[in-house]
């Protein structure tokens, strides 16, 4: 009898303990990755995506999570659509072949009470590397006009475009891409 107390209460605990992680969903109207290349020397260019979905689980005692981001690579925008159009040709993202990118951690760095930091995998154009993203700016706080639970931070990279095989007019158009990405996410109800 004793034994099977200990275990129900063993799975009680462990049940509040899961209870305890808690689902952010990205509010794609607010989330778009950004990325800045030089250009032949030349200049800085910049882009971004404009369609990106995913969710963060978070359980903020335990100081452990997930992050999921799919990123649409038709949603390309480079502000004129020439330009939108080459880099979604094979040259580049091949977005007919490889619609999406997908970032994926299930090992978030906190200091403290805060995220900091989310060590992961991006894969692209079907190939899958780790990534080390940072976080700064992260807070949680009740939003102003949805009156749920939102979490939010700027997040950022580097990568070498190479190591996923976007290596066209590499060395003249930078390997180097750094990435930022403003994420809003907002509690699920």
């Amino acid at each position: 009898m004793k034994k099977l107390i200990i275990a129900v209460t063993l799975a009680a605990l462990s049940g509040a303990a899961a209870a305890a992680a808690e689902t952010y969903n990205f509010d794609p109207t607010h989330t778009w990755p950004s990325f800045e290349i030089n250009h032949f020397g030349l200049s800085t260019q910049r882009g971004r995506f404009d369609k990106t979905t995913g969710k963060a689980v978070i359980d903020f005692a335990a100081k452990k999570g997930s992050v999921e981001a799919v990123i649409e690579t038709g949603s390309i925008n480079m502000g004129f659509e020439k330009w939108n159009d080459h880099l979604k040709s094979e040259d580049f993202f091949n977005a007919a072949k490889f619609p999406t990118m997908t970032f994926k951690s299930d090992n978030l760095t906190f200091d403290g009470d805060k995220l900091v930091g989310a060590d992961g995998t991006l894969t692209m154009l079907g190939v899958t590397k780790p990534v080390k993203l940072a976080v700064s700016n992260f807070k949680c706080v009740p939003h102003p006009m949805l009156k749920v639970q939102a979490c939010a931070g700027d997040i950022s990279t580097t990568i070498k475009r190479s190591d996923w095989g976007l290596n066209k007019y590499v060395p003249y158009v930078s390997d180097e891409v750094t990435i930022k990405i403003p994420v809003e996410s907002l509690k699920q109800q």
